[in-house]
Parts: C-alpha cells; sequence; structure tokens
C-alpha cells in the first residue's frame, strides 16, 4: 500500500513539475520530443537506404565484371581453337608464338575470375578450366607435334580437351548464371526487409502526434481555464475565486485576475451600497413631496390662481421624473448586484409578460394603444426579477415612442431550446447612425412627439447588461419597407414548452 502511494505521489509531482515549466520551455521541449522520434527514424531509415544501395552496387559491379571476364575468356577460347587448328596444319613457329600467348592470356583471364569470384564452386570450376588450358599447351608443344598432321593421336586428344574446354566453361557460366540470381535474390529480400523497416517506422508519426496532443493539452488547458474565469468576470460573477496551476506565465496571469476580482467585488459592493442608501435616502422626502404636491393640485388646500395651478403641474413632473429617475437606479442596482442572478427558477414567460403589462396599463390606456398578444406556453429556467426587469424596459420604450392609438405587437416563439420574445411598435424607429449608441450608458436619443421629458439613459443599458449575464441576446430587426417603428427580438436560453416541464 505505501509503495502504490509512494509512485502515485512521485507521479503526481512529475506531473506539477512539467506544468510548472515555463510556456516557452514546454513549447521547446514539446517540439524536441515530436521531432526527435522522427529525426530517429530519419536517420535510421537513411542508413538502411545507404547499406543497401552500397549492397546493390557492390553486387552489380561483382556481377559486371564476371560477366566481362566470362565474355573475355569465351573470346580468347574461340581464338585459341583457331590459333591451334592452324598451328597443326601449318607447323609455323609464328602460329606457334602466337598460340602460346592466347594461352596465357586465358590462363591470366582465369586467374583474375577466380580472384573476382568469392564462390567456392565456381573458383574450383575456373580452376579446372585453367589446368584444360594448362594440359592443352602441353599437348601442342612442338616436340609433341613432331608426326603427320593427319596422325588422330595428336588431333583426337586436343579435340577432347576443346570439348572439356567448352563444357567446362559451360558450367563456368550455369554457376555464374546462378550466383547472379542469387544477389538479385538478396537485393531484392533486403530491399523488402528496408521497405518493411520503413513501414514500421510509421507507427512513430501517431505516437509523434500523442506527444504533440499530450503538450498542446498541457499548454492550452490553463488557458482555457482563464478564459472560463474571464468569462465569468465578464458576467459578472465575483464570488469564485480564480486558482489556475500551470506555468509562471499562467499563474501570474491567474494572480492579476485574482486581484482584479477581489478589487471588483469590493467595487460592486461599494456601488450596490451607494446606490441602495442613496435611492432610499431620495425616496423618503420625493413622497413627501409628491404627496404635498398632490394635494395642491388638487386643490385640498384651497383654490390655486392659473399661475399657481401650472407651477403645480411643472412640479407634479418634475416629481414625477425624479420618481422615474429613482427606480432606474435601483434597476441599475440590481444589474450590479451580482449575487441576485444565482436566483433561477422555472417561470412562465407569458405570467412575466401579463405583469409588466399590467404594471403599465396606466400608460397604455393614457395613449390609447391597441396589445396584440400571440404568447406560446413557454417556460425557461431564469431569474424572474431579471427577465422582468428586461420586458419592462423594451415594453416601456415602445409605449413612449408609439402614436396615439398605436399597435404594439407581443409574440413569443421556441427555437432549438431558447425563448425568441418579439416586441415591435409603430414609432419613429431607431435611426442607423444610433443603433451602435442606444446601448450605452446615459445616452439618450431624439424624445418622441409631445413627450419633452427625458430618461435617465439607463434603461437599454441594464437590458443589454441582464440579457449577457443571462447568457442571451438581444438584437433590433429591420421594419418593413411599408411599415415604421421598432421590433426588438429578446432570445433567452434553457426554454421549453409549457406542457414539456409537466
Amino acid at each position: 500500500m505505501s509503495n502504490s502511494t509512494t509512485l502515485a505521489s512521485k507521479a503526481h509531482n512529475r506531473n506539477l513539475s512539467i506544468k510548472s515549466l515555463s510556456i516557452k520551455s514546454l513549447t521547446l521541449l514539446g517540439f524536441g520530443l515530436v521531432a526527435l522520434p522522427l529525426v530517429i527514424a530519419l536517420i535510421f531509415g537513411a542508413s538502411q537506404v545507404n547499406t543497401l544501395a552500397k549492397k546493390s552496387a557492390s553486387a552489380i559491379t561483382g556481377i559486371t565484371e564476371i560477366l566481362d571476364q566470362q565474355q573475355l575468356l569465351k573470346s580468347s577460347q574461340i581464338k585459341l581453337e583457331r590459333s591451334a587448328a592452324q598451328y597443326l596444319v601449318l607447323r609455323d613457329p609464328a602460329l606457334a608464338n602466337s598460340y602460346n600467348e592466347q594461352c596465357k592470356q586465358i590462363l591470366h583471364l582465369a586467374q583474375q575470375l577466380i580472384a573476382a569470384s568469392q564462390d567456392q564452386k565456381l573458383q574450383l570450376l575456373v580452376a579446372e578450366y585453367a589446368q584444360t588450358v594448362t594440359a592443352l599447351i602441353e599437348q601442342t608443344m612442338p616436340e609433341a607435334v613432331q608426326k603427320s598432321p593427319t596422325d588422330s593421336t595428336i588431333i583426337k586428344p586436343i579435340q577432347v580437351k576443346f570439348s572439356a574446354l567448352n563444357m567446362t566453361y559451360e558450367q563456368i557460366t550455369q554457376r555464374s548464371g546462378e550466383l547472379n540470381t542469387l544477389h538479385i535474390t538478396n537485393i531484392k529480400q533486403a530491399a523488402q526487409a528496408v521497405r518493411d523497416i520503413m513501414i514500421q517506422s510509421l507507427v512513430i508519426i501517431p505516437i509523434s502526434l500523442l506527444i504533440a496532443a499530450v503538450f498542446i493539452f498541457l499548454i492550452t488547458s490553463p488557458l482555457k481555464v482563464l478564459t472560463q474565469s474571464i468569462f465569468r468576470l465578464q458576467q459578472g460573477h465575483f464570488d469564485h475565486e480564480i486558482k489556475v496551476t500551470g506555468s509562471p506565465e499562467i499563474q501570474e496571469i491567474a494572480l492579476a485576475l485574482e486581484s482584479m476580482r477581489t478589487r471588483l467585488q469590493a467595487l460592486e459592493l461599494q456601488k450596490s451600497s451607494f446606490i441602495r442608501h442613496i435611492s432610499h435616502e431620495l425616496k423618503t422626502p420625493l413622497a413627501a413631496i409628491r404627496e404635498g404636491t398632490e394635494l395642491l393640485y388638487d386643490n385640498s388646500v384651497g383654490e390655486l390662481n392659473a399661475e399657481q395651478q401650472e407651477i403645480s403641474h411643472i412640479i407634479k413632473d418634475s416629481v414625477f421624473r425624479l420618481q422615474k429617475h429613482i427606480e432606474d437606479l435601483l434597476d441599475f442596482n440590481i444589474v450590479l448586484d451580482s449575487t441576485s442572478l444565482q436566483d433561477s427558477k422555472l417561470i412562465q414567460i407569458n405570467e412575466v409578460v401579463y405583469q409588466v403589462i399590467a404594471e403599465q396599463k396606466l400608460a397604455i390606456k393614457r395613449k390609447k394603444l391597441i396589445l396584440n398578444n400571440k404568447l406560446s406556453d413557454i417556460a425557461l429556467f431564469s431569474n424572474r426579477k431579471q427577465v422582468a426587469v428586461i420586458i419592462d424596459n423594451i415594453l416601456s420604450n415602445a409605449i413612449k415612442y408609439s402614436p396615439d392609438e398605436g399597435v404594439i405587437d407581443i409574440s413569443s416563439a421556441l427555437v432549438d431550446g431558447h425563448l425568441q420574445l418579439f416586441i415591435s411598435d409603430q414609432g419613429m424607429g431607431i435611426a442607423e447612425g444610433n443603433k451602435d449608441k442606444i446601448f450605452d450608458a446615459f445616452y439618450q436619443g431624439p424624445p418622441p412627439e409631445q413627450n419633452l421629458i427625458k430618461g435617465s439613459g439607463l434603461g437599454l443599458t441594464i437590458v443589454k447588461e441582464l440579457i449577457l449575464r443571462l447568457n442571451g441576446d438581444i438584437e433590433f430587426l429591420a421594419a418593413k419597407s411599408d411599415q415604421q417603428g421598432t421590433k426588438v427580438k429578446i432570445t433567452l436560453p434553457r426554454a421549453f414548452r409549457q406542457e414539456e416541464s409537466v
């Protein structure tokens, strides 16, 4: 048990030591380990091919040399037979000298053939051939041919020797052919062996790819963890500690991100606390001011003249505007409060939309708007409060920019597990130059006609931030060519039809 624990700890320490290398060192080590097997295979294959080439060249040279000497031996033998016949007929001493020179040449060629060949059988045949030539020399010496040229005791033994010489030469040729065939077979076998070795060396390629994959994983896995941590920060989740094991560069980035996370978390808490306190402090006296203004405006404390009535109306509108700004600040505080995003539960989108419409009922009646609802029974896992804030802001803009007695269409659809909510109005629409600015904080577009009270410029900023944190999307679709207005498409994940949740 202790041995297995020790081995496991050693393997873990080795793994940590590899991960603790710098990215540069990991890259160089991985490149070296990938290239090393390939280089070894290349060198080994080159040496095998070089050996095969040398063997082939040596064999071809030996075969060519033996064949050349055989050809010379054959031509010399033919000349020897012709010279012997002429000498036996004419008995000319000059022909005897030529005959002797040819015999010496044949013996010299035989010695070269014996030296060139490494086959014992071929050497014995060539030696036998040389002995026959030597015997011919002895039988054709002048003192051995003093008899008549027609004497059969001289010519027949010489013919027998030449016949034996021809037979021996045929045996030499046959053996030489067998050796050539053997050399060619050996070369083919060697080539096949080299080919098999090269094919077996291909196994190194997947091994090298596996090594490369391991080092790619060692390099990229900490980067993926960092990417996920950055994405969580982007989504406003500051509660997860950022801790990554890896190379020194990765650890430095992780420490910097952790430091940034703790600072952002502290800043978020400060902002949330400040907005909550300032909103509360503003709402308390604002309620008293609004109540007093209502009493003045309704002539509850006495009749007002026309000028006083106008001033009361201005104060009432200003108080209403101030209250709307405070409510926007409270919604913006929801965006800053990342802890509230963790409260996801099953909600019915129809109920949320109807709730928002009910809260906007007075504004809808004031402008005599018509709402066309085409909502499907869709449920989703999300934060009800955030979804309500998103729909409320979009619907408020649709009501604000719609003309009197206009039409607002609200519909929903389920596409690939995502809720798609559409809200369209018949207002002035959004200019192309303003589409990139509408989500900027405190940006305010042109106000609608007969409504000079500006908003806080935080509504769409709040919508964009909440949708990003809910992993959703928002886009403004182009209106039809024969229509004017704005059509908003909101997409939220983790949705399904109502009957599927039962």
